[in-house]
C-alpha cells in the first residue's frame, strides 16, 4: 500500500496516475474526494480529510509502507515553520506510531548553500525535512528548483500583455523542471522497494535557463511576443499581499525570490541522474500552448 497526499495537485495527481498505470494499491489524503478526477475515484481507498490532522494520518498510515509526502503550501499561516514543520508533526508521529518503511517527499534546493537559513519557504521545506528524517523512515527527499508550471499561474497576463514577472534577473541562468518529471522520478522511488537510507535527490530539469531564454521561447512557440519584466521585491510582496497571503507567508515568498536571485538553487552540480528530460521549450510546446490557445 502507497499512500499518496495531496493527490488533486499538480504534481500529487500525476503520481497517482503513474502509481495506477503500474497497478499498485493507492490510498490517498483528500480534504476534498470530489476534485479528484473521475477516472480515479474508484481505483483508489480514500481517507477524507487533512494530512495535517493527527487522526487522518495515523489512519491513513495505517497498514502502509510508502508514503508520499507534500505540503500544500499555506497562504495564510503565521509562519513558515508552522506551514511546513507544524503542519508536519503529526505526521512524523504517525509515520513512527505505524512503524512506515520509507517515505518520498517534495522540498526544495539550498540545503547546503549559506542561503537556506533565510529563503522563506525553502527554510521551512527543509526543516520539515529534518523532521520527517529524525523519524528514522527510509527517505528520499526531493530537492527542487522553481517548476515550469508556475508560469502558469501568470497565464492571464501572458496571454493577453505578452509579459511575465519576476524580482529575480533576467538573465540569471538557473535550473527549472517539469511537474510531469517530478512525478516520474518520485513514482519510480515509491515504487521501489530496495532503497535504503536517507538521502535528498535534486530534479533539475535538462538545462539552466534564464527568464529573458525563457521569454523568447514562448514567442516562438505561441508565435506572438513575449517578454520578461523584472519586478522589484517590494512589489512582488505586494502582489501576494493582494492575493490574501498573510504578512508572514507574502514575505517567505520574497525571501525564497531573493535568494533564488542569489544563486540558492546553484549548489548542486548537474550530473546525468539528477537531469531530466522536459525541456522548457517542450513544456511549452506540451502545456503553456494549449493551456493558453487551446
Amino acid at each position: 500500500m502507497i499512500v499518496v497526499t495531496a493527490p488533486t495537485g499538480q504534481i500529487g495527481q500525476q503520481v497517482v496516475e503513474n502509481l495506477l498505470g503500474q497497478g499498485a494499491s493507492v490510498r490517498v489524503i483528500a480534504r476534498d474526494p470530489t476534485k479528484l478526477p473521475a477516472n480515479v475515484q474508484n481505483k483508489v481507498e480514500v481517507v477524507a480529510g487533512s494530512h495535517a490532522n493527527p487522526e487522518i494520518v495515523k489512519r491513513a498510515f495505517g497498514g502502509a509502507k510508502t508514503v508520499f509526502w507534500l505540503v500544500p503550501a499555506d497562504e495564510k499561516a503565521d509562519s513558515v515553520m508552522a506551514a511546513y514543520v507544524d503542519f508536519s508533526r503529526p505526521a512524523a508521529d504517525a509515520l513512527k506510531a505505524n512503524r512506515v518503511k520509507r517515505v518520498v517527499s517534495i522540498t526544495a534546493l539550498g540545503r547546503n548553500t549559506p542561503l537556506a537559513a533565510n529563503a522563506g519557504y525553502v527554510t521551512g521545506s527543509l526543516a520539515m525535512d529534518d523532521l520527517v528524517a529524525s523519524t528514522g523512515v527510509d527517505f528520499r527527499a526531493l530537492t527542487m528548483p522553481s517548476f515550469m508550471d508556475n508560469l502558469l499561474m501568470q497565464a492571464a497576463s501572458i496571454k493577453n500583455q505578452g509579459m511575465f514577472f519576476s524580482p529575480i534577473s533576467g538573465d540569471l541562468k538557473l535550473p527549472s523542471c517539469a511537474t510531469r518529471d517530478i512525478a516520474a522520478v518520485a513514482s519510480r522511488l515509491l515504487l521501489d522497494p530496495s532503497w535504503q537510507g536517507q538521502e535528498e535527490l535534486a530534479v533539475l530539469g535538462p538545462e539552466n535557463i534564464s527568464f529573458n531564454d525563457m521569454a523568447e521561447i514562448m514567442s516562438d512557440v505561441l508565435s506572438s511576443p513575449v517578454r520578461f519584466q523584472q519586478i522589484t521585491f517590494e512589489a512582488y510582496k505586494a502582489r501576494f499581499l493582494q492575493f490574501g497571503f498573510s504578512e508572514a507567508m507574502a514575505q517567505g515568498m520574497t525571501d525564497m525570490a531573493s535568494a533564488k536571485d542569489r544563486g540558492l538553487d546553484l549548489g548542486v552540480e548537474r550530473t546525468s541522474e539528477n537531469t531530466t528530460p522536459t525541456s522548457f521549450r517542450q513544456w511549452c510546446q506540451d502545456v503553456l500552448r494549449p493551456t493558453l490557445l487551446g
